[in-house]
């Protein structure tokens, strides 16, 4: 299986959300990550099909989804960053019922929608009004509505934004054992989902790829850029002007920054190891003085 984006753009209006951006996805899971803005969500709807791209080209498997969008449609699973749920339905109602619009076969849908909530641990709770559902639990239907079809191509949007940090960490458990055998893009503005799960990572800023690597690359290319140092509040505050700030700590002795920099932003600062949202910092950074 193989997704290939060939120079898309999209524009809205007068303003463009996408710029000749490419990328080729197979196996495996995707951290698309950027700011709000950046254009992920609009990437997301392009790839589903609910958008045509203004200019360029996005193939499944070779073939074009501007004729032969059902193809895809079949072994696509999508969570929308925007999930709408039927409040007088039970989830397993739900899940059937969503079933039956994805053409799902009869003699299969009931037994699928049973595999599906013993994949996102919900068989105790299916019985129960959705509006019941905590946060996590709306997130985990979701999730399993988009694996009704056993999608070859599954899609999931901002997943965990609004989850307590618990809940976050039961979801991205469940998205990295769905990695096998089917290609996961993971759209989010949350860098430690990305590094809990993802294989590669893309970063997104003004619709385009400014990155394109693994976590563990971006790591290595920021050793020896991430500083601390304890300052009075005067300094603190100046530092924070002048650098990438990734945390700042008011402490008894001071004030105790966490900054991202190519050379030492004072006297005091000593190198520390790096975390990859310190990384995405740093290549945010040197995009924005590009620019």
């Amino acid at each position: 299986m193989d997704l290939t984006i060939e120079e898309v753009s999209k524009r809205y209006g007068g303003i463009w959300a996408l710029r000749g951006l490419s990328l080729r996805c197979e196996p495996g899971m995707l951290g698309l990550v950027g700011p709000n803005g950046a254009g992920k969500t609009t990437l997301m709807r392009l790839i589903a099909t609910l958008l045509d791209p203004t200019e360029g080209t996005i193939r499944w498997n070779g073939q074009d989804l501007r004729t032969h969008g059902e193809a895809l449609r079949q072994v696509l699973g999508y969570l929308p960053q925007e999930f709408g749920i039927y409040p007088e339905f039970s989830g397993r109602q739900f899940l059937r019922y969503l079933a039956a619009m994805k053409g799902v076969p009869k003699a299969v849908a009931h037994r699928r929608v049973e595999e599906v909530l013993e994949m996102v641990n919900l068989e105790q709770v299916a019985d129960h009004k959705l509006p019941t559902y905590s946060g996590g639990m709306k997130q985990r239907v979701g999730i399993a509505q988009a694996l009704l079809n056993d999608p070859e191509l599954l899609i999931v949007d901002e997943p965990t934004a609004g989850l307590d940090p618990a809940e976050r960490v039961r979801f991205r458990t469940l998205l990295a054992s769905l990695t096998s055998s089917r290609i996961i893009v993971l759209s989010t503005h949350i860098i430690s989902d990305v590094e809990a799960v993802a294989s590669r990572l893309v970063i997104l800023q003004a619709g385009q790829v400014v990155s394109d690597t693994t976590p563990e690359k971006l790591l290595a290319a920021t050793v020896g850029k991430v500083w601390s140092v304890t300052v009075d509040q005067a300094t603190a505050m100046q530092l924070q002007a002048a650098y990438q700030v990734s945390t700042m700590v008011n402490q008894m002795s001071g004030v105790t920054l966490r900054l991202v920099s190519a050379t030492r932003p004072h006297e005091a600062a000593i190198i520390v190891d790096p975390s990859l949202e310190d990384a995405y910092l740093l290549v945010m950074g040197q995009h924005l003085v590009l620019v």
